[in-house]
This record gives structure tokens, C-alpha cells and sequence, in this order.
């Protein structure tokens, strides 16, 4: 997770900063609704690489805002999910996703 002093002073920028990517919003609208399997999310998200992938998931764990959760099996089974701290996330997506459908139905 980042320190304080690691972080922008604005609010916004910090938010920015950490899920401001077209990937890592996209990985939060999936995990928004239930936890999903690594495999899963790189199907729903057309066009995401492995590596980018695997890199935005590992980002959003160590900030704290996803959980991975190894199941020890084999073959392997890693589930990733929404943190209590990533929950706080649904009413930005919700909003963002209105303003999306407003949008579209404005112009």
C-alpha cells in the first residue's frame, strides 16, 4: 500500500492515481458485481494482455482495494474480489456508469 507522503495532495489526483487506467476501471466494474477467476476477467475485458493484466491486478492488491485468494488446489484456482476498502469504490462506478448512459442518450 502507498504512503501518505507517496500520494498526491489533491483528492481527485490520489483516486487518479490509483484506478485512473482503462484497465483497472474496467477490472473494478467486473469485480463491483462478484469475485471472478483470473481467466474470466481476461475474456470479459477484450483486448487486455496477460501481462497487463496481471500487472493492474497486482497493483490493485498491493494498494489494498482487491483481495487474491489462493484456494491451493491443483489444478490452481485464484479468485480475485473487492476489499472492504475497494466496496467504497461501487458508488463511483455507479456514478460514472450514469453518467455514461447520460451521455450517450444526450448527444
Amino acid at each position: 500500500m502507498k504512503k501518505k507522503q507517496e500520494l498526491p495532495e489533491c483528492p481527485v489526483a490520489t483516486t487518479v492515481s490509483l484506478i485512473g487506467s482503462k484497465w483497472k476501471l474496467l477490472i473494478l466494474r467486473n469485480l463491483a458485481s462478484r469475485p471472478w477467476r483470473f481467466n474470466e476477467l481476461q475474456k470479459s475485458l477484450d483486448g487486455i494482455s496477460q501481462k497487463v493484466l496481471t500487472s493492474s491486478l497486482r497493483e490493485l492488491e498491493a494498494d489494498g482495494i482487491i483481495y487474491r485468494k489462493d484456494y491451493y488446489t491443483n489444478p490452481p484456482k485464484v479468485e480475485y474480489g473487492l476489499s472492504e476498502l475497494g466496496k467504497n469504490l461501487k458508488s463511483l462506478l455507479d456514478t460514472m456508469a450514469e453518467f455514461g448512459n447520460y451521455y450517450k442518450s444526450a448527444i
